[in-house]
């Protein structure tokens, strides 16, 4: 039996109909989705740290005409500026024509995202194997970042003052990172634990090495991961106690699915939502 058909109108008029959001879009207005995510997808692979979004969006406003405020400068309606706060957050403004009493139009976003940050004395030698000892920062779930490939960015300041850039494992002839796990064969106790204590967080060391220095005596394999990472940068471990390093998933962000509707990528906590405002 048909359904009457005042009814069915009287449906239509009241009832929500949720409608995909790609029948209610043109072919080019598709397209210019699908471009603003390559750009996007750039930003992420640019902005692995808070540190890094910071110097991309810098890099990014600047090509756009912003420039860096500094106290007094005279502005006008129409100015574009920007503050970099101490390299770890940024506030761009553009002046508008009426004074502040009118309103103003604010957006913000966090650009740090969840990680592993290397402790400030971290590297240490057990069974012959040389490890970076970790803590977590924000909302993971530790059981992911086990044997997965790994990065490490940040800085490091040393004792002259002088700020040294560190990124080991983003270029392609890099060595990278991980953290060791059980082989499924080995990992019966593991595997009945709870989803949160299937890996600790002080199993979250990352593995640096395994080749002894040559000659005789103690720490031989700290000895030599120290002596590579002082040729690479000049840096000795006392440099640590005054770094800020980041550890940070190794894979560069990427179309999912046969249609390439989503972005896999780390950082999109809060970086999707930063890039839009930028």
């Amino acid at each position: 039996m048909s359904e009457d058909k005042e009814l069915k109108q009287w449906k239509e008029k009241l009832f929500y109909r949720p409608k995909n959001g790609y029948d209610q879009i043109d072919a080019e207005q598709t397209g210019e989705i699908f471009a603003y995510a390559e750009g996007y997808k750039r930003f992420l692979d640019a902005a692995r740290t808070e540190r890094e979004a910071v110097k991309e969006a810098i890099r990014m406003a600047e090509a756009e005409g912003f420039v860096p405020y500094t106290f007094g400068m005279e502005l006008q309606p129409g100015s574009k500026v920007y503050v970099n706060n101490r390299g770890k957050a940024l506030m761009l403004a553009v002046l508008g024509q009426q004074p502040l009493d009118h309103g103003c139009v604010i957006a913000g976003a966090h650009i740090d995202s969840p990680r592993l940050d290397l402790k400030p004395n971290p590297l240490y030698e057990d069974s012959e194997l040389a490890y970076f000892k970790t803590h977590y920062y924000g909302g993971i779930k530790k059981y992911q970042w086990v044997a997965i490939p790994l990065e490490i960015h940040g800085v490091v300041t040393k004792k002259d003052g002088e700020t040294i850039e560190v990124v080991i494992g983003k270029d392609p002839e890099d060595p990278k990172f991980t953290i060791t796990d059980l082989l499924p064969h080995l990992a019966k106790d593991q595997m009945a634990k709870h989803g949160s204590d299937i890996i600790p967080g002080e199993y979250l060391n990352l593995l640096a090495g395994s080749v002894p220095y040559a000659g005789e005596g103690t720490k031989r394999v700290m000895l030599a991961v120290m002596s590579l990472l002082n040729d690479r940068y000049d840096i000795t471990e006392e440099d640590f106690l005054s770094a800020e390093l980041e550890v940070v998933p190794s894979f560069e962000a990427c179309d999912i699915g046969v249609d390439r509707s989503f972005i896999g990528g780390y950082g999109q906590d809060d970086r999707v939502c930063a890039y839009a405002e930028l």
